[in-house]
């Protein structure tokens, strides 16, 4: 292991608003902007109660767990700051003995396959099973009725439940880990080199509830297409016009029933998965319309997507196959390949029960706790909630404690921040921190940082007109730029357009069957943007770092998603 005080670069202070820095320890740390998940200003109640990071041992879902349960000494913890109103995490390295390290390693190598040959089965039948049971008791009670006391009680219960499903997704984050790491060096051993171009062809995944959801899109827009009326309806008006008329078309109650049982299945989730303040489609059906409205006009084919993926996939594999002659070697690496594409289902998976559904299910929980406060007279409105820390909700619902004015000031704070472009990273960055903790690949980095300091240093030329990023999806394609920065813009994507957003998240997956590529400012190759680019066979460049600033609506780009490069042609 390399040696973790080993100093590459500091950044303590910024001109634009002060940093607090707790002690020296802290300042010690490499904090790096999680715009992966939180690219927005963030609530204080998400950053309270939501997050995946230490919160002093409060509620037992974060990141401690994992490095505890598996022993690796890859980290100690994971905790976060608010900076400037954003996300920043920082990941503590591991205080182990020298004498201890090997001999863990060791440890780790040993058990994680098992986790990694088993996961399947307990995910399939344990942990869905439990994460669905979960869902159900967030909301199933009673919140118009109980007292503000029984309510508070039942608020703890979903910490607990939270906490508990977090657990799970520590389990299954090392465990598909450690099998697409164990193919990739498999791969590597057999080939001699690794060729990210085609490991991300093959490490797709054939079956998951985010091919589910855009099935069940599809059929809904079959079956608008096969109702003259509804389809005149869809091809002529926006989502409200739609929502407003459907149900007196000719075919709309079936269409309303087939909307209904979409929100109820798919429906928890929205534009931004890691945060509060934002409806879910359960909520607002709204999305749903305009995304059947979208596959109508431009009759998307969810069997010919889905086919081509897997052709894609299977030649991949059968081509790679086909370049190993060593009868053993072959073996190894069918092991380690199928493996891995057997755990794929789990990047969309897990999102869809734990990251977006236990978020989805807490959001709409506690919109209601916040209309129970609104009617004991604590609260203006019920979405006020968000502005509020945990134990500031539990002292407002046990005595005069005021909130309201807490509330405004904390909104202005939110909006104040909207206005800062966030730095990349504060602290002090370490070889190890930048090099050998292995989760920030997911952010960009090394490849991040190193183009800031070449930058800094002089050593690479700015340019307003050729962005470099991290390869997501190969392939070369040219055409105009559509610049979204907040979820409310995604449904004015034209099909065709290349997408340039901050990040993407499950929710934003209706809108990858009409862009032609797609280029973002985080992200490393296997990043929600890159696996679900190369699902759908399109041009992907992430982690450019500043696409966002530079790219406006309408520009006319070139996007190399085999070199990750992003080129301003017009």
């Amino acid at each position: 292991m390399s040696d973790t005080s080993k100093v590459l670069a500091t950044k303590f202070t910024d001109e634009r608003f002060p940093i607090e820095w707790k002690d020296e320890a802290e300042k010690s740390l490499m904090w790096f902007y999680d715009d992966l998940h939180c690219p927005n200003p963030i609530s204080p109640l998400y950053f309270d109660i939501g997050g995946w990071w230490d919160t002093e041992g409060r509620w037992g879902s974060d990141c401690t767990y994992m490095y505890q349960r598996f022993g690796a000494p890859i980290g100690k913890a994971w905790i976060a700051k608010k900076i400037g109103g954003y996300v920043y995490s920082a990941v503590v390295p591991p205080e182990m003995d020298a004498d201890k390290i090997g001999p863990m390693f060791d440890y780790y190598t040993k058990v994680m396959p098992i986790y990694a040959d088993t996961f399947m089965d307990r995910w399939n039948k344990e942990y869905v099973p439990r994460l669905l049971q979960m869902h159900k008791a967030m909301l199933d009670f009673d919140f118009e009725h109980r007292s503000l006391p029984e309510i508070m009680i039942h608020m703890e219960d979903i910490l607990d439940m939270k906490c508990e499903a977090f657990r799970i997704h520590w389990i299954i984050n090392l465990a598909q880990f450690q099998a697409s790491t164990n193919f990739t060096n498999v791969y590597e051993k057999v080939m001699g080199k690794v060729d990210p171009v085609e490991i991300g062809k093959i490490n797709v995944s054939p079956k998951d509830r985010n091919w589910d959801s855009l099935k069940a899109l599809w059929e809904m827009k079959e079956y608008v297409c096969s109702v003259p009326a509804l389809k005149e309806l869809f091809l002529s008006g926006d989502a409200a016009a739609i929502m407003a008329k459907a149900g007196d078309a000719a075919g709309g109650s079936k269409l309303l029933e087939m909307v209904n049982d979409y929100r109820e299945e798919y429906g928890f989730k929205a534009m931004y998965t890691h945060e509060f303040i934002y409806k879910t489609w359960y909520e607002d059906p709204t999305p749903i319309y305009e995304a059947v409205r979208g596959y109508v006009a431009n009759d998307y084919d969810f069997k010919a997507e889905y086919d081509a993926c897997m052709t894609s996939q299977k030649e991949a594999i059968d081509g790679l196959y086909a370049r190993v002659s060593d009868p053993a070697l072959l073996a190894e690496l069918k092991y380690a390949l199928e493996l891995c594409v057997k755990m794929a289902p789990l990047t969309p998976d897990h999102h869809f029960y734990i990251d977006q559904g236990v978020y989805s299910h807490m959001r709409v929980a506690f919109v209601r706790i916040g209309e129970a406060m609104v009617r004991a007279g604590i609260l203006d409105g019920a979405e006020d909630i968000f502005m509020l820390k945990y134990d500031e909700i539990r002292c407002a619902c046990a005595s005069s404690f005021p909130v309201k004015e807490l509330v405004k000031t904390r909104r202005a704070e939110m909006e104040a921040a909207r206005k800062i472009h966030p730095q990349e990273w504060y602290g002090t960055a370490t070889e190890w921190q930048v090099y050998n903790e292995p989760y920030k690949s997911l952010w960009g980095y090394p490849q991040k940082f190193e183009a800031e300091q070449q930058e800094k240093a002089g050593k690479a030329e700015i340019s307003k007109t050729v962005l470099k990023g991290i390869p997501g999806c190969p392939g070369c394609q040219e055409g105009v730029a559509h610049l979204v920065s907040d979820p409310s813009e995604l449904d004015t994507v034209k099909e065709g357009e290349i997408l340039v957003c901050k990040m993407t998240n499950p929710a934003w997956v209706v809108s990858f069957s009409k862009i032609s590529a797609l280029v973002t400012d985080t992200g490393g190759a296997l990043s929600h943007p890159a696996v679900v680019a190369r699902e759908f066979g399109v041009p992907c460049v992430v982690g450019t770092r500043r696409a966002t600033q530079l790219i406006q609506t309408g520009d006319r780009i070139r996007v190399d998603g085999s070199k990750g490069v992003v080129e301003v042609t017009g």
